[in-house]
């Protein structure tokens, strides 16, 4: 678990799959991912950041709001996509419902989890999105990341002509 003042990072619980559904049924949020979520996708997912929290130490954390426990998305830190040039480095990412949208915390929860990649001694972290997600590339830039243009790339999991395939790279180094 990762606190900070108005936030809570911790490991996904059966109650968030519901909240976590609705934010993924929601265009907006959506627009630079993919298609909606289902119901069972979701479920997995669930199963699949806890399940990568017991092997790797962290994953993208549930975010709850400290002041009344509202599931408010995801943030931290997870191995890199297979087939990418992240494949297996700590990544960085974040999804949050449109509510909390231009409220900060997805910058807060950031800062958190790249706390806690220092506090471990993890010397980069990466972070990816498509060219087109202007607010997620703004957060990266908030917390000090750089674009890094030689490492974009074409996301292997994504079919030629998905105008989701391409994806840029930001990077950040732990401070000195």
């Amino acid at each position: 678990m990762i606190g900070t003042r108005r936030l809570i990072l911790r490991r996904w619980r059966d109650a968030d799959v519901a909240p976590f559904h609705a934010m993924g049924q929601d265009v907006e949020v959506m627009r630079y991912l993919g298609p909606p979520s289902t119901i069972e996708r979701c479920r997995a997912i669930v199963a699949e950041q806890n399940a990568i929290a017991d092997d790797y130490g962290r994953c993208f954390w549930a975010i709850e709001r400290r002041e009344d426990g509202v599931f408010l998305g995801f943030c931290g830190v997870e191995p890199g996509p297979a087939g990418t040039a992240i494949a297996d480095l700590p990544e960085i990412g974040w999804r949050l419902a449109r509510a909390a949208w231009g409220h900060g915390y997805a910058t807060e929860a950031a800062q958190a989890a790249l706390a806690a990649e220092w506090q471990r001694g993890v010397n980069h972290v990466h972070a990816i999105t498509v060219p087109a997600n202007t607010r997620s590339r703004a957060v990266m830039e908030r917390l000090g990341m750089a674009h890094d243009p030689d490492g974009d790339f074409d996301h292997p999991a994504l079919a030629p002509g998905d105008p989701l395939r391409r994806h840029v790279l930001y990077r950040i180094a732990r401070p000195a």
